[in-house]
Formats: structure tokens, sequence, C-alpha cells
């Protein structure tokens, strides 16, 4: 998913964006999707458990069903941990902000780790690979590094990123007084 105004984002510091506290021409914020609510992962759950527990309640008080206890405790325990580690890793975001003269990529990873890449958008490539491993695997390059931009989105979602960005980044090439990248 992503959104220019990043409405549900976290403001970050201007330190994130080279210390630039001017209003970029481009900004877009990137997340994974998340279908699951805290809602429906309690549904989920009292939906498991009730399922579970039916198998169950023709044996219970026989040792059979003291047997099989543990592992329809653990069941649940289980996937409520699968379920909420991945909302946790879904707190993934990638924003980039473009300026004229600057264009800023600041990666926030769900255990905390902050990941900065800075360039001139006038040296910087924008390459969408058609024919890597992941379908439409978009990149940044410049500043002697390439990184990647949206893994997470559907390869129809970083085709569309792409034209966006290669039309923001003619324009802040434009603004800032070059000839418009080819």
């Amino acid at each position: 998913m992503h959104d220019q105004d990043a409405a549900g984002a976290s403001a970050p510091a201007a330190s994130d964006f080279g210390g630039r506290s001017d209003e970029p021409l481009y900004r877009v914020v990137l997340w994974p999707h998340r279908s699951l609510s805290d809602r429906g992962f309690l549904l989920v759950m009292v939906f498991t458990g009730a399922m579970l527990t039916l198998p169950l309640i023709p044996l219970a008080g026989t040792p059979v069903a003291l047997g099989l206890l543990p592992f329809l405790v653990a069941v649940p325990l289980a996937l409520g941990f699968a379920i909420r580690r991945n909302a946790r890793d879904g707190r993934l975001t990638e924003e980039l902000r473009l300026w004229p003269d600057l264009v800023a990529v600041v990666r926030r990873e769900p255990r905390g780790r902050v990941l900065r890449w800075e360039a001139n958008p006038y040296w910087v490539s924008l390459t969408l690979h058609k024919d890597a491993k992941l379908e439409n695997y978009l990149t940044l390059k410049g500043a002697g590094r390439e990184i990647e931009l949206g893994a997470f989105l559907s390869p129809e979602e970083r085709e569309a990123l792409a034209e966006e960005l290669e039309r923001a980044l003619a324009r802040a090439v434009t603004q800032a007084g070059g000839p418009a990248p080819q």
C-alpha cells in the first residue's frame, strides 16, 4: 500500500530527511498490506478455540481428553503468536521525499531500526526489473548505493509507483535547472 499523505503514519523528524523542513515536491509512504484487524484477530481466535473444543466434548472426563488437552491448548497459542508476529512485521514503513536537490528514503523496520538513503535526484536512476526473481522489482540507484523500494508491494503497485516516481524525479530535475532525464 502507499499513500501520499500518510494519514496513519507517525510524523518523522526533520533530521530523518537531511534536516529539511521545507515541503517536498513529492512524498510517499509505503507499508505492507494488513488484512486482519484487532477485531478480526479476536474472531479468528474465538472461532479456532470453539472448533478445537467441539471434538473434545464427547471425550470429556476420559483419559483421552486429558491426553489431547495439551495439544488443544498449544494450537491456539501457536496461532496467536504467529498472527501477532505477522502484525508486528507489518509495522514496516518506507517513506520517500523528493526535493529539487535531494531525494531521501527512510525505512523504519518493526524492531525500531531506521535505515536512511539520500542522493541528488539528477544522478538517481530508477529501475523496474521486469525479469527479476521478484516481479517488477523496483530499485533506486545513486550516491554509490542501490536500494530496493517497496519489495513488500504487489507487482502492480510497484509498477504504478515506478511510473509516479519517474514523473516526480523528472519534475524535480527540471525545477533544479537541469535537463529532464531520458
